[in-house]
């Protein structure tokens, strides 16, 4: 959706991911549009529940099934259709080509194996390295994330680790074999603040050195404003905005975004402004019952009749902003 059709590592076209419940059909991912330059960082921003992390699983293929499942869509990874391949195929492109920083280290990290094992298996698996060799690799990477005494920590067990530790050991795991793209899943929602400025830091500088691609997700727009070039705006399975970082914060279009944006305290806000922060009302739709006009209607200060009965199509209203609103059909 931004720039032009050229050089693209990732292209995701109409993606629909669905979980199928015994109380219903939960349209997690209703439709994602999305394209990836090599080097560039894409933000994907949005409440909890707005189809984030579904989007990033299932570009890894990782969906659990039963009960998720992919129905529809394609994702093409330096122009092969990701969804074409055998599970061998998969797992050989997972860790090598793109890797994964989940949310929850402890949930990812095994927590009977050390953690240095654990990156020295991912460096023989994929460039067929001695184990020697693998180990020596693992120190480095540890010592690349700022672990202090990586000599020493590569033989500790995850809850050995503090929380900042852990995310470092799993960014060191997820650079191992150099991907060309990373997807960071919330990667600093456990940790503390100080912590989180380290970790962004730290990928930002990763990304850079190794002229990886990137794509963030995350719920806080502050993070995507120090680290993106471009956002994508999710609400209810649906990218609602999608442009540049400099005009989602200069000129937000979808009225979801507008709320989220006055919900966060800002520095070049005014005092009176400062005061008048404001919630978005009401929560976000439950996916098993989603309406067939716009998802955001009945939280949207501007609804109007048209807004319940059909829902707009993500259209194109400056070059490179989309939006989905019938504000500007």
């Amino acid at each position: 959706m931004m720039g032009g059709e050229d050089h693209y590592l990732l292209k995701i076209r109409d993606l629909h991911t669905y979980f199928f419940l015994d109380e219903g059909v939960v349209k997690a991912v209703g439709g994602i549009d999305l394209k990836l330059k090599e080097g560039e960082t894409l933000g994907i921003v949005g409440e909890s529940g707005c189809g984030k992390s579904v989007t990033a699983l299932s570009i890894m293929q990782l969906i659990p099934s039963p009960p998720g499942r992919i129905v529809k869509g394609e994702i093409y990874f330096e122009g092969a259709d990701l969804l074409t391949l055998s599970e061998a195929k998969m797992r050989r492109i997972r860790g090598r080509s793109i890797s994964m920083i989940f949310q929850e280290p402890m949930t990812s990290l095994n927590p009977v194996f050390k953690v240095g094992d654990q990156i020295s298996e991912i460096l023989q698996l994929h460039e067929g390295i001695s184990r020697k060799e693998a180990r020596e690799r693992s120190i480095d990477m540890f010592r690349k994330v700022g672990i202090p005494s990586p000599e020493r920590r590569v033989k500790e067990y995850p809850h050995h680790l503090s929380g900042g530790m852990r995310q470092r050991a799993m960014i060191a795991m997820a650079l191992a074999c150099s991907p060309k793209l990373m997807i960071a899943d919330e990667p600093t929602t456990a940790l503390d603040v100080t912590i989180q400025a380290q970790i962004l830091e730290l990928m930002i500088h990763l990304k850079e050195e190794k002229a990886m691609s990137l794509i963030l997700i995350t719920h806080n727009l502050g993070v995507i404003a120090e680290t993106a070039q471009n956002v994508m705006v999710m609400y209810a399975g649906r990218v609602v905005e999608s442009t540049n970082v400099r005009s989602v914060f200069a000129n937000p279009k979808h009225p979801y975004t507008q709320g989220l944006l006055n919900s966060i305290p800002r520095v070049d806000r005014d005092e009176a402004q400062k005061e008048r922060l404001e919630a978005i009302p009401g929560l976000v739709p439950s996916l098993l019952d989603i309406s067939e006009g716009c998802k955001f209607f009945e939280r949207c200060k501007y609804a109007f009749h048209q807004c319940s009965e059909k829902e707009p199509l993500l259209i194109e209203i400056d070059p490179g902003h989309f939006v989905r609103c019938w504000l500007y059909e």
